[in-house]
This record gives structure tokens, C-alpha cells and sequence, in this order.
């Protein structure tokens, strides 16, 4: 700790300097913090994809539909544990910001095959018998206030009725829960038969078939069994495990991780730059008082110790101050991601990411003192 008055004068030598390197390197920890965190979200929903479950798509492509007969065929392959089917709805509430992730299915098949969703046996025995009934996400009841026992309306941006509106009118009779991924609960479920007889086109169809499989060690083998029954037909398929369908989901939007990585990338290499050239100015401006240490003693590694010292004051206070802002500012996202906190090991990375910083900006500064002439530099050459 004695020490330390020595590192806090050397930060402050340039006042203006130090604030205006270390507001840039906050506003980079911003970033990392907010796109990390994004990111990270994502990783996690992949990460938590169940193994014993398959996608059966088209190999056209996603949007293609799959004919309702492919559902007795898929049953019978051996390995086969059960089959589920879903499509995309694509819907909003009242204004095109208030986008929902709405699904049609058979409940009966559906839920068997999502442990994880927890709806009660009356809640589920209700949307089986509501023709217009719906079941939400505990984390979207309370963003939008419903209840059961009311009665919504989603505008589609894909299907329309065979009366020409694209407004669809829904009764929720249940809410499900998913305790171990709050973020599972914010989709919109209703019943597969009411939107197969009301849309106007793409009857006998779904968009892709859910398969758990008896053995997960098996899956990769019923899952060629699928493609194999199909191939050749007029609708062939792509089967790939639930987390290799949710990053190809994911990809519609855009490479998210390629985007983020990019961007920080760009970021922290201009970063490096400019920090590595306030050190380098820095040591150059004090190289008469750096002697005047070392003639009082202060070793080679005292010296490199003290310049790594700010480095590494300079970046993680930056680091800390931008991820604690970017912390702030995320549960601003949770309607768009569903995560309202910033995952910890983004704040990890980011704290590592500020050592690796401070190493590599302060580190070369630092070791050009090891060669330090303490006559010349006392007499200014």
C-alpha cells in the first residue's frame, strides 16, 4: 500500500489525459458489456437445449412447410419416443414493437415432451377443449397484465383467415411456468386445429415436427433414419438436434456471435492503440523521475512494476465503471431477450479483458525502463 501514492500521481500527472483515456476505455466496457451480455444470453438458451429432442425440418429451407402425413411415418421409426409438430405464427399485440414468440400445436403432444413447461392438468385439459384457447408464459402474463379468462387479439404478419383478416382472437385459459429458464416462459401457445381451419392457405400442414427420441445416444441415428425415409420425396427434410434448430433460428436474424465479435474486435483494437500510446507518453514524459527512483533504489522490476500498477489501476476501474453501466442498462432489453440481468461471467471476461488490456499497453513502456541510462536520462539525453 505504500506504494500507492506513487501509482495515483503517476495516473494524475495529466489530469485531462488520464479522465479522456479512461471515459474511452468505459465506453468500450459499455459495449463489451452490453453485446457480451446479449450474446451470453443466447449461448445459455442454446446450451440448455435438451438432448433427447430433435427438429425435423425442410431442406429447402426453414420457412417450407412439411406435409401432416410425414407425423404417423416419423412415429413409427424405430427409437422413436414421441412426436410433436409446430408452426410459425409470427404475431404482435396492438402495435408491431409488441412482437410475440406464438405458436400453434397439439397440446396433448406438445407438453409431454417439454418437462420443463409447467402447466397444470386442468389448465391443459382447457386448451384442449377451447377451440379458441391459448396458454402464455408466466414472464408474458405479467408484461401485458392477462389473465385467464381473457380474451386477446394477435395481428399475424404471415397468416390470414379465409375471411381476409390477418387479426386473430385468442382465450387464454392457462399459464405455464418454467422454473429452471424464466425466459422459456414468454411464448404464447394455442391450439394447432383452430389455426389449421381458419387460416386461408397451407392447410394439412406444419411447419416442423419436435422428436424425442428414446435414447439420446441415438439421436443422431434416428435422426439419418428421418432424413432417409424422406429422401427423394417431394418434401425432403433436415433433422438436427434442438440445438442446432435454435442456432439456425437464431441465424434468420443474423451471425450474432460473428456481429458481436466483430464489433469488439474493432473496438478494442483501436483501444489498444490509443491506450498504448497515453502509456507510452506517459513513461516518456517522466523518464527523469523515473531515474530519480532508481537512484534511490528502486530495482528494474520496482519500476515496471509501478507503470503495469497504473495500467492495470487505469484499465480495470474503466472496466468496472463501464460493465456497472452496461449492468444498468441491460434489464432495458429484457422485453426483446428476456433476460433482465447481465450474465456474471460477462463481467468476468470483461474484469480478464481489462488485465490482458493493462499487460499489453502498459507492459512495453514499462520493460524500455529496464534499459534506462540514469545518467542520461538525469542530464536529459
Amino acid at each position: 500500500m505504500k506504494f500507492l501514492p506513487l501509482l495515483w500521481a503517476g495516473l494524475w500527472r495529466k489530469r485531462a489525459r488520464t479522465i479522456f483515456t479512461l471515459l474511452s476505455i468505459v465506453v468500450a466496457f459499455v459495449l463489451f458489456g452490453m453485446l457480451q451480455g446479449v450474446n451470453a444470453v443466447f449461448n445459455n438458451a442454446l446450451n440448455a437445449s435438451a438432448v433427447d429432442r430433435l427438429n425435423v425440418v425442410s431442406s429447402i429451407s426453414f420457412t417450407e412447410s412439411l406435409p401432416f402425413g410425414y407425423l404417423s411415418q416419423i412415429e413409427s421409426l424405430p427409437g422413436v419416443a414421441g412426436v410433436a409438430y409446430q408452426s410459425w405464427f409470427g404475431t404482435y399485440y396492438q402495435d408491431p414493437k409488441n412482437f410475440l414468440f406464438s405458436f400453434p400445436l397439439d397440446p396433448a403432444r406438445f407438453f409431454p415432451l417439454y418437462p420443463e413447461l409447467k402447466l397444470s392438468k386442468e389448465e391443459l385439459a382447457a386448451l384442449v377443449r377451447t377451440r379458441t384457447g391459448a396458454v402464455i408464459g408466466r414472464e408474458l402474463a405479467k408484461k401485458y397484465g392477462w389473465k385467464i379468462g381473457n380474451r386477446v387479439t394477435l395481428h399475424s404478419v404471415i397468416w390470414t383467415q379465409t375471411n381476409g383478416s390477418s387479426d386473430w382472437d385468442f382465450d387464454i385459459v392457462g399459464i405455464y411456468d418454467a422454473p429452471n429458464d424464466p425466459n422459456q416462459a414468454a411464448s404464447f401457445f394455442f391450439n394447432y386445429s383452430y389455426f389449421d381451419e381458419a387460416r386461408s392457405f397451407g392447410k394439412g400442414t406444419v411447419g416442423w415436427y419436435i422428436v424425442k427420441v428414446k435414447d439420446p445416444q441415438q439421436a443422431m441415428q434416428v435422426a439419418a433414419a428421418i432424413d432417409k425415409r424422406f429422401a427423394n420425396s417431394a418434401d425432403e427434410t433436415k433433422t438436427q438436434t434442438e440445438k442446432e434448430f435454435a442456432q439456425s433460428f437464431i441465424k434468420q436474424q443474423g451471425d450474432i456471435n460473428f456481429i458481436v465479435t466483430s464489433i469488439l474486435g474493432a473496438v478494442f483494437f483501436t483501444l489498444l492503440f490509443l491506450t498504448g500510446n497515453t502509456m507510452m507518453q506517459s513513461v516518456r514524459e517522466r523518464v527523469p523521475e523515473l531515474a530519480v527512483l532508481k537512484t534511490l533504489g528502486f530495482t528494474d522490476f520496482a519500476v515496471v512494476a509501478l507503470i503495469l500498477g497504473e495500467a492495470l489501476i487505469l484499465c480495470l476501474v474503466a472496466a468496472l465503471l463501464g460493465l456497472a453501466i452496461a449492468a444498468g442498462i441491460f434489464p432495458a432489453l429484457k422485453s426483446i431477450i428476456g433476460e433482465a440481468r447481465l450474465p456474471a461471467d460477462v463481467v468476468t471476461s470483461g474484469l480478464g479483458v481489462a488485465v490482458l488490456l493493462a499487460l499489453f499497453t502498459g507492459l512495453p513502456p514499462a520493460w524500455r525502463t529496464t534499459r534506462l541510462s540514469i545518467i542520461d536520462a538525469l542530464a536529459g539525453r
